[in-house]
């Protein structure tokens, strides 16, 4: 009975987060589910003005006739409501597929992609829909591909059944899913922050992932004139071994192998053997072959493993919440 409602629950969220699901002993709670609020929630912006989170809620409750008593359930946790978290779980998506745009914290604008599928798909939007969006198929396969699993094509990927897996290889499967949700996120607000933030986020990334020797390990130099080179990480207490830094917060192309030829260049200029190059975008297949052959010890990371690093190391997130998985101490019962 216990692995049937851990099945159930995740079963509920296996097209997105987790927790975005309440169950009782014997059935799930009826709330309509964060596929069902897809089209909803884009048709409430088809005015093309901005919403705040409260105010999307609002109008989705009333529209689909969620009472005040279910608005109140709680997700297993306890810690949010039920329908909030699909909600928002909802806007995600299709944040993903760039029908929304997020202008602000917390508000939301459809973009003129969503009003285009608002047109196309009268009765229904779900992941089907976005599913022919390639920054939305990036989304649903970037966490197979970053464990180096084979992802298949997308709709493989949602045929997936839980039921064979056991409950920890499940629970990791959409925690997986969930975090590529919060990579995607954290690429689409550092995207909307000036240059400079850039900068400074990676030397604090690379300060939580335990590198620096002193008390200030790294130092911003960021600013015209800087030679190419955004910043430094000292490697040992005396500040001998050092780290140059260049972080560019790319949108419309990839690092190609002049940018690397450049940075190598600032290295020299420097004195300095060691370079990390970051971005917010890929590397071009030439980049990364030239880097790997010059004398100096480069390590390129890119966009998605940038973010992948960033909630690794929780540099930009929070832990939302965390789950004990128990079983049986067979040392207890040897020792009886």
């Amino acid at each position: 009975m216990v692995r049937k409602r851990l099945l159930s629950v995740i079963a509920c969220y296996s097209q997105g987060p987790p927790f975005a699901c309440s169950a009782s002993s014997e059935t799930l709670v009826v709330v309509p589910d964060f596929q069902s609020l897809m089209r909803p929630c884009l048709a409430a912006h088809q005015d093309r003005q901005p919403h705040t989170s409260a105010d999307l809620r609002d109008r989705l409750a009333a529209q689909m006739h969620v009472s005040a008593e279910e608005r109140a359930i709680m997700i297993p946790s306890g810690r949010a409501p039920l329908f909030s978290n699909r909600v928002a779980w909802a806007v995600t998506h299709l944040a993903q597929a760039g029908l929304l745009d997020r202008p602000a914290r917390g508000v939301t604008q459809i973009t003129d992609r969503g009003i285009g599928v608002l047109t196309q798909h009268p009765q229904r939007i779900d992941i089907k829909v976005l599913r022919q969006f390639p920054e939305y198929q990036e989304f649903r396969t970037r966490t197979k591909q970053r464990k180096g699993q084979s992802t298949g094509d997308a709709s493989t990927l949602d045929r997936t059944s839980h039921e064979d897996l056991s409950p920890r290889e499940a629970i990791e499967d959409v925690i997986d899913s969930a975090h590529s949700a919060v990579a995607a996120d954290l690429l689409a607000r550092v995207l909307k922050q000036p240059p400079v933030f850039l900068e400074q986020l990676v030397l604090q990334l690379l300060v939580k992932m335990r590198y620096g020797g002193l008390e200030t390990p790294t130092e911003h130099l960021g600013a015209p004139g800087d030679a190419g080179l955004d910043g430094l990480i000292r490697l040992d207490p005396l500040g001998l071994d050092v780290v140059y830094v260049q972080a560019k917060r790319y949108t419309d192309r990839h690092v190609g192998r002049p940018d690397i030829q450049a940075f190598v260049g600032a290295l020299h200029g420097a004195q300095a053997s060691r370079g990390i190059f970051i971005t917010t975008s890929r590397f071009s297949a030439d980049a990364r072959d030239y880097a790997d052959r010059v004398n100096a010890r480069l390590v390129l990371i890119d966009g998605p493993e940038l973010a992948a690093l960033m909630i690794e190391h929780d540099c930009g997130v929070i832990v939302e919440e965390s789950f004990v998985l128990k079983q049986v101490d067979e040392n207890f019962f040897e020792e009886a």
